[in-house]
């Protein structure tokens, strides 16, 4: 990393002089095209090429000026400012770049912006499935592996390599999915990830099968199926009604990309004397007692040391990742991002990049990875109530601080702060924020253990963490592979979470797509998922209705989804003896009902007074009158 470092900064000391004796080139030119009637009448173009930078630009289209040419330390760039007029036409212009005798002529496709949706957003009304697609389904084998690619390699039986899934198999599959109620995609990043094996572990090399090291924003991993098949999935998926989210990196990206390797001033990157980490705790933040240094190492720190921390102060860096933002959002017809690594980046360069997509998308939603501990720690990341001296318009967020709850509510015993109490007590502070309808609820991610290993391979549990995600607000969101049980914790390393969906690949033995191919068990576990996830989505109440919860007691936890038509009562009992709910305390709620249908059973329930809760169990019912 210091060799890396000096090279670079020696680079610039020199003015690069080597280069500037060469004719000019132009290489690349991002974004790779864009749009007529943008809200946004403004577009930044890098230019990159040898000496791309020491050209003189014209530009001569109806409707687009160029408003100023940068050049920087680097002389292989150039940042153009351009205004596009709403009354410019779609069509195809030409970037003209001048030197002495030289003229170079680079053309630059002005889209007209189709009709398909765009930002759409996710809400409560959602489920979201979270998907690794290289783990996922393999439905074009022809792209597992290419020789021009710094990591050629691809076999299912290693866990640290490639495995060949693709956008194509999750098309063959969203079928399944929507059977099972899903009604959005999340996927790990699909951007180029065009990198040699990295140590990502004291005792492994790994590829980048997860995505989350960029080497081109402005490719779809070809692996994949590259930035044709990414827009039909796209489109696959709104013929069924159902929405992709994309999974952005803003904070780092690999030391193999292109723009690493010759970067374009000094301060492309958050550079240290020597190599500084992050601390990774974002207490000082929002600390009233905190030193400015943590929030520097916390902020500016690198993630790892094969991970350039972007500089998101250089305002051309900002513009980088914000169009690409934008050009992603109109390309591929995106309804939602999630955000990876929230808390490492730039505070006000989140709420640019935030604002940017929300004025260009009124109804995306926005929701970001910041792993914390407490509600305030939380409420500091989204749109809130507190009075921070920064104020954040993230509008969601992933809900670790419920996530935590509901594992402890399952794992430990029940007492005066302990089990179930602290999923209320979670609850019971959704004050702090502007929205909690907006956070995104889940009970495991492609980071933390499975869900059913963290219960003890527990079924009974495994039915009340699912009931409780289904039922309570937000936006919940489920792993892959979760609703026919598949297990694993990260020993000795991630792979061991991130297995693949039997069934998606060449030579599996078993189909778990199909309900032939999963055993009882499994296909009970599916169909108890289905169960509660489609009527999620076809009862307004459980997405849009008020949440009231009562206090816990011996073990049980009782609370309702109500509105104006209908009231559901969800109640769970987490102990090892079954118990008799007097519902008499519950009377605010549920005065005037006589009676209820199970929705998991479709049984009637004919007496209210007492209902009778066995071990481990969780019912939901939907009151009658």
């Amino acid at each position: 990393m210091k060799t890396i470092l000096l090279t670079f900064l020696l680079a610039v000391s020199t003015g690069f002089s080597l280069v500037l004796a060469q004719n000019a080139q132009i290489q690349r030119v991002n974004p790779t095209n864009w749009w007529v009637g943008m809200k946004n009448p403004s577009l930044q173009l890098l230019v990159y090429g040898p000496n791309a930078g020491t050209l003189t630009y014209t530009i001569n289209y109806a409707g687009v000026k160029l408003v100023k040419a940068h050049t920087v330390e680097n002389p292989n760039y150039a940042f153009l400012d351009l205004t596009i007029a709403p009354t410019a036409k779609a069509g195809t212009m030409r970037i003209v770049g001048k030197r002495g005798s030289q003229t170079l002529t680079q053309p630059f496709e002005l889209k007209a912006r189709d009709k398909s949706p765009k930002g759409q957003g996710v809400t409560a009304a959602d489920f979201i499935y979270l998907i690794m697609p290289d783990r996922f389904a393999n439905g074009d084998p022809t792209n597992d592996k290419f020789a021009d690619m710094l990591d050629p390699q691809a076999d299912t039986k290693n866990p640290y390599l490639r495995h060949g899934g693709d956008f194509k198999g999750v098309i063959n599959r969203l079928d399944y999915l929507k059977d099972l109620g899903v009604t959005a995609l999340w996927m790990t990043p699909v951007i180029d990830n065009d990198e040699s094996l990295k140590k990502e572990g004291p005792d492994r090399n790994q590829a980048g099968y997860h995505g989350y090291h960029f080497t081109d924003h402005y490719k779809i991993d070809k692996r994949f199926g590259g930035n044709a098949g990414y827009i039909e999935l796209a489109s696959a998926l709104h013929k069924r009604g159902m929405k992709l989210v994309q999974d952005a990196v803003y904070n780092h990206i690999s030391d193999d990309h292109w723009f690493f390797k010759d970067q374009p001033m000094k301060d492309w990157v958050n550079v240290w004397p020597t190599y500084t980490g992050s601390t990774h705790k974002e207490q000082p933040l929002y600390d009233p007692h905190g030193a400015a240094g943590d929030q520097k190492t916390l902020l500016d720190g690198w993630f790892t040391p094969f991970l350039p921390d972007l500089n998101q102060r250089n305002p051309y860096v900002a513009n980088f990742l914000i169009q690409h933002a934008i050009w992603s959002t109109e390309m591929f017809s995106l309804d939602a991002w999630r955000i990876d690594t929230y808390k490492y980046n730039d505070l006000a360069f989140m709420n640019r990049c935030n604002q940017a997509l929300m004025n260009e998308y009124p109804k995306i939603h926005l929701f970001g990875e910041s792993v914390v501990n407490n509600p305030v720690g939380q409420a500091f990341f989204v749109k809130n109530t507190v009075g921070f001296p920064f104020k954040s318009n993230q509008p969601g967020a992933l809900d670790f601080v419920l996530y935590n709850a509901f594992n402890d509510a399952l794992n430990q015993k029940y007492d005066w702060d302990s089990g179930v109490n602290r999923i209320h007590q979670v609850l019971a502070q959704d004050d702090v924020y502007a929205d909690p309808n907006k956070l995104v609820t889940f009970l495991e991610n492609h980071d933390s253990d499975r869900y059913l290993s963290v219960i003890g391979n527990d079924y009974d549990k495994y039915k009340i963490g699912v009931t409780w995600l289904l039922t309570t607000r937000g936006i919940p969101h489920w792993y892959y592979g979760t609703e026919i049980l598949m297990n694993g914790t990260k020993n000795p390393s991630d792979a061991e979470v991130r297995k693949d969906f039997p069934g998606g690949f060449p030579g599996d033995k078993d189909n778990k797509f199909e309900t032939a191919g999963r055993t009882d068990k499994e296909n009970a576990a599916y169909l108890f998922v289905r169960k509660l996830a489609t009527y999620r989505r076809d009862n307004p109440v459980m997405h849009t209705g008020k949440l009231m919860q009562f206090l816990p007691q011996e073990g049980t936890y009782v609370y309702f989804r109500y509105d104006g038509s209908k009231t559901v009562m969800v109640a769970t009992n987490t102990g090892d003896k079954e118990i008799s709910l007097d519902t008499a305390r519950f009377a605010e709620r549920m005065n005037g009902y006589t009676s209820a249908r199970n929705v998991l059973t479709d049984a009637t329930l004919t007496d209210l007074k007492l209902v009778k809760l066995p071990a481990k169990t969780a019912l939901v019912l939907e009151l009658m009158k």
